[in-house]
């Protein structure tokens, strides 16, 4: 009963609220913003290499550091097991829906980290924020901000924790046999030692461990793509054909097509589902539009880069029958089919490191959301014990529980922030207005409060000053 309530929950969400939002709301912030996320790639390549310059600067989280924490939940399982069940079960055309959600999703990216970096606020080791920080600030509802972060802890830090770890012993009990409860409790114990360690080990881990792998997963694809390099082309065609419902013959449907593409692909890039601004508000940075930037350039490299290597393996590999395997298994076996049985066990190491990354990083999202609430010890410890016991609930679920979960609270969770977005975005896009204005006088771009007619509550930012003497005083 409860799992066809979820189910019922989530047909009325994504069918009639959500894709709306986040499509609708992102061509609108892409007309606004003069279409930021591919004017602006230059930009955004150039900011990923910025250093801290300041000694306290230096003690603080990057920019990059940000970013790989923010790519340590973005890149993995949706990656890899998402795209997988998006076309299993809206065939091909499911890929394209994908491309769309990222293409436009990329402009509510850069909305929402801008006005986390905007609204931050000051801890104990450097800079925390997020939507719930915003929605309190420029819109003066806490309520919603508490809603909010309810909404993102037991979306991140329980709902997916739980698929990530179902991921990785899913994909060890194709390529090794290993008992999937065995595996969840070594696991659970890891992610248990890494899980006190604070935000600082969480990027340092992250900055290791989720560049090496997404290079390493896109290198292969790039050799299995070339191989078969002649048959690329015809392979676009029937993404494209299929998602409007032009080959019936795969899959679904032009609707299976379009509502398992937006749920994977929100799933996989995270855009304006509010997660990211919560690692984009802990950088250190002279312009809240930088960290805009550069969660921007994540979004392509998740859904563009990563997510279209994994369909290409899988269509590639043209395997019988393949809607009949689950997730992360049609990868590993789709994968085999070019390169040889090893792949099964490579997919299987691959998954297990994006997915203990992401599991960490979604654990931050959540500590630092119910801080927000209320700066309780108690709190945390319950938090970091309920982490642990779905890290261990879900390395034995179904895959198909653990999904539908994840895609209620993520729904929940997406709209609370794009409805948050629609009111208050215009301050981002005011934001984006004054480092143009700045870049284009030949500026590295420094951010005051007062450049912007009417911002209150920003803690961070200071005025500028208006004279020498107030300069130095």
């Amino acid at each position: 009963m409860i799992d066809t309530i979820i189910e019922w929950s989530n047909e009325i969400l994504w069918s009639y609220v959500l894709i709306a939002l986040l499509v609708g709301l992102g061509i609108y912030f892409s007309l606004k913003s003069k279409f930021v996320q591919f004017t602006q790639l230059g930009e955004m390549f150039r900011l990923l290499k910025e250093s801290p310059t300041s000694n306290e600067a230096k003690k603080r989280v990057s920019s990059f550091g940000a970013f790989c924490i923010s790519a340590a939940t973005r890149i993995g399982t949706g990656n890899l097991a998402g795209v997988a069940i998006a076309i299993s079960l809206g065939g091909p055309g499911a890929v394209f829906w994908m491309w769309v959600v990222a293409l436009f999703g990329a402009s509510l990216s850069f909305i929402e980290s801008t006005l986390a970096q905007v609204y931050k606020v000051r801890d104990k080791s450097g800079f925390k924020g997020g939507p719930a920080y915003y929605m309190q600030k420029a819109m003066g509802a806490r309520w919603m901000g508490i809603l909010f972060a309810v909404l993102i802890t037991f979306c991140f830090g329980l709902a997916f924790t739980s698929v990530q770890a179902n991921t990785i012993t899913v994909a060890f009990n194709e390529a090794f046999g290993v008992n999937r409860l065995v595996l969840g409790l070594v696991l659970t114990a890891i992610v248990a030692m890494v899980i006190f360690g604070g935000v600082k080990r969480i990027a340092k881990v992250s900055q290791v461990v989720v560049p090496v792998m997404a290079v390493s997963y896109l290198l292969l694809a790039l050799y299995v793509i070339a191989i078969n390099i002649g048959e690329v082309p015809g392979l676009i065609g029937v993404i494209v054909s299929s998602a409007f419902g032009l080959n019936e013959a795969v899959a679904g449907g032009i609707g299976a097509a379009i509502m398992n593409g937006v749920k994977r692909g929100l799933f996989s890039n995270e855009a304006g589902m509010g997660s990211a601004p919560v690692a984009a508000a802990t950088a250190d940075v002279s312009h809240p539009a930088k960290q805009g930037f550069i969660q921007t350039l994540g979004v392509f490299v998740d859904t563009i880069l990563i997510c279209s290597a994994t369909a290409f393996i899988i269509l590639l590999a043209g395997i019988p029958g393949g809607e009949e395997m689950e997730g992360i298994q049609l990868t590993q076996v789709a994968l085999a089919e070019h390169v040889g049985p090893w792949a099964s066990i490579f997919i299987a190491i691959a998954i297990l490191l994006f997915c203990f990354s992401s599991i960490i990083g979604n654990y931050y999202y959540g500590e630092s959301n119910i801080e927000f609430i209320k700066e309780s010890k108690t709190a945390i410890m319950i938090f970091r014990l309920a982490v642990l016991g779905m890290t261990v609930f879900g390395s034995v679920a179904s895959l198909s529980m653990v999904w539908n979960i994840a895609d209620l609270f993520m729904a929940l969770m997406a709209i609370t922030n794009l409805v948050a977005l629609a009111f208050i975005g215009k301050i981002a896009l005011a934001v984006l207005k004054d480092y143009m204005k700045q870049r284009k006088e030949g500026k590295e771009p420094v951010f005051y409060a007062s450049n912007i007619k009417g911002l209150e509550n920003t803690e961070c930012w200071e005025d500028e000053p208006k004279s020498v003497e107030e300069k130095g005083a």
